[in-house]
């Protein structure tokens, strides 16, 4: 029996801390097994564009006249091209240019419509009437052909400028998505309170607004990538993306698109990286859509054997008996 004195001297419990929201969304990405696979994806096919040149001693821009459109081999080791360029160097050229520009301009373009959709839906008024006739005005205008008109003049700025252009073109119908659910945000009890207690307009956006559509942008920037990469293999098609002596997968993909049958190396190299990162990049959206989303978790389907042991554990009933 304790005594009222040991009650006094007895130690409080400890408080339990809840985990907060950072390792709570590491926890559910470490668990995602897809996410997982597509970020040692990701990281595999970054060092293999940029680490990969250093173990031969091809360039990109030398030329073997020897070896022209030669299997793969000890000395080619993705074999050669028309002119007897290495397409081992080639291929991972054209990987360091499809991965940065594709990521660039997924970046850009998912920032600038964050942004102009959160401003347009939180204000209101004017601001959201301006904001969206631009955005209309530039759903309006063709796209390709405005990059065809503008590229050539822009030469000079290299790929950066192409980088920019496709990121200009590729965030209005995110904007007005964004723009939605901003309307429906502002309304909410946290937003409000926010707003009643003096906070200013741009940090509400950025600490309130923002991560409640984050679910939305990741998976749109993932689609991005996607999308710009394949745009820059359309324009470097017709000649209007990266300019030789300078390749890109898109480039890569293009000339060896007639060859493919009678020599595959030519082709399938540079499009098989393709393929696995795109894969990759989609794999890291769902994996970071279901980390950031409160409710993925309560949605998430159980695996077949959690169930399975579930099953096994419960106690039988009487109606499960008879």
């Amino acid at each position: 029996m304790t005594t009222e004195t040991d009650a006094l001297v007895a130690p409080a419990p400890a408080t339990v801390r809840a985990p907060g929201r950072g390792r709570l969304v590491l926890g559910r990405l470490l668990a995602a097994r897809g996410a997982l696979v597509g970020c040692l994806i990701v990281v595999f096919l970054f060092l293999l564009a940029f680490v990969g040149p250093f173990l031969t001693h091809w360039t990109y821009t030398d030329v073997d006249y020897s070896a022209m459109r030669q299997p793969p081999s000890a000395q080619h080791w993705f074999g050669t091209g028309g002119l007897g360029q290495d397409v081992y160097a080639q291929t991972l050229r054209g990987l360091q240019k499809s991965l940065i520009i594709g990521l660039l301009v997924a970046l850009l373009s998912t920032v600038l419509a964050g942004l102009v959709g959160a401003c347009a839906g939180y204000f209101g008024g004017w601001t959201d009437r301006l904001l969206i006739f631009v955005v209309d005005l530039l759903l309006v205008f063709p796209s390709f052909l405005v990059i065809t008109i503008i590229s050539p003049r822009l030469k000079d700025a290299g790929w950066i400028a192409f980088v920019v252009l496709l990121a200009a073109f590729n965030w209005m119908i995110t904007a007005r998505v964004v723009r939605s659910m901003t309307i429906s945000l502002k309304e909410r009890e946290f937003v409000r309170a926010a707003r009643f207690m003096g906070v200013r307009p741009l940090r509400i956006i950025l600490r309130h607004v923002l991560p409640n559509a984050a679910s939305y942008l990741i998976v749109d920037a993932t689609i991005a990538v996607g999308a710009a990469v394949m745009s820059e293999t359309t324009l470097s098609y017709f000649g209007f993306g990266v300019r030789a002596p300078d390749v890109s997968l898109g480039t890569l993909i293009a000339d060896g698109t007639d060859a493919a049958p009678t020599y595959p190396w030519m082709f399938y190299f540079a499009a098989g990286l393709l393929v696995l990162f795109v894969l990759a990049v989609n794999l890291i959206g769902d994996g970071l859509r279901d980390a950031l989303d409160p409710t993925a978790a309560a949605g998430r389907r159980p695996s077949r054997r959690a169930a399975r042991r579930r099953a096994v554990a419960a106690p039988s009933t009487p109606e499960a008996t008879s």
